[in-house]
């Protein structure tokens, strides 16, 4: 028994999906959320640092945990910047008088 067109097309879609990385779901939830999912799973689609930040958000408001310490550190560490050596040289200057 052969496949229809329409099984073939699915059969591709799905394939094109997953060499993009990429799942196809169904989710069960009220009509009025329907569009908010589905922006939010489009938003998510993106793989961008947007997306990033609302997988973190979601994450932790699911799970309760508070934020992780030490992610400004992570994110200086992560700085073009690191390793240059660059010393910004500002002239001194000695201020101004002020009366108490």
């Amino acid at each position: 028994m052969s496949d229809t067109s329409q099984r073939r097309a699915i059969k591709n879609y799905r394939n094109r999906l997953v060499e993009r990385g990429m799942a196809r779901f169904e989710v069960l939830g009220r009509d009025s959320d329907r569009e908010l999912i589905r922006s939010f799973a489009k938003r998510l689609a993106e793989d961008g640092p947007e997306a990033e930040r609302l997988r973190v958000a979601v994450s932790q408001g699911i799970a309760g945990h508070p934020p992780r310490k030490g992610r400004i550190l992570e994110a200086l560490r992560r700085s073009p910047l690191v390793g240059a050596d660059a010393l910004p040289a500002r002239p001194f200057e000695p201020g101004r008088k002020v009366d108490l």
